[in-house]
């Protein structure tokens, strides 16, 4: 089973990738690797999950948070190369949690994320992670994450 049926399997069709909301590419191809910009809980066109974790926001929100925001990067990298089946290994994701003082369950929180890509592209998913919390997030959203992803041609 490829990468979009195990998707579908999930219940998950791929959305359209979100367009940059400033100045900056959605994503860049440069050599065998794509770089997302940062992914935001977009769901039809509107930020779906905002706030703070530990404050608004508990933290199974920000797993779904998390979820949602690599389905669009995912998206991004489909609409990079085409077909996720050029995907040889994510590299890294990095993720920003949108907190109050205090939260420190950014690693659960991130597991929205790595959960998915783990389960969807199984070996090729293994990646390096990065969880910091911030204190501000664009457009108050919960969790903000960027992919890192080797492709092949």
């Amino acid at each position: 089973m490829n990468a979009e049926e195990k998707l579908i399997k999930l219940g998950i069709i791929l959305p359209p990738p979100p367009p940059a909301v400033a100045a900056y590419q959605p994503w860049v191809h440069t050599g065998n690797l794509v770089i997302t910009s940062g992914q935001l809980p977009w769901k039809n066109g509107e930020i779906a999950y905002t706030g703070k974790l530990g404050a608004e926001m508990d933290e199974d929100q920000g797993y779904q948070a998390a979820r949602l925001c690599v389905i669009n990067a995912i998206a991004q990298l489909k609409d990079a190369i085409g077909d996720l089946e050029k995907i040889r290994q994510f590299v890294r994701i990095e993720g920003y949690v949108h907190c109050a003082p205090g939260f420190r369950g950014h690693p659960q929180v991130l597991n929205g994320a790595s959960d998915l890509v783990n389960e969807v592209f199984a070996e090729r998913g293994r990646h390096a992670r990065l969880a910091l919390g911030i204190n501000e997030m664009p457009l108050y959203a919960a969790v903000q994450l960027a992919v890192t992803a080797e492709v092949s041609d």
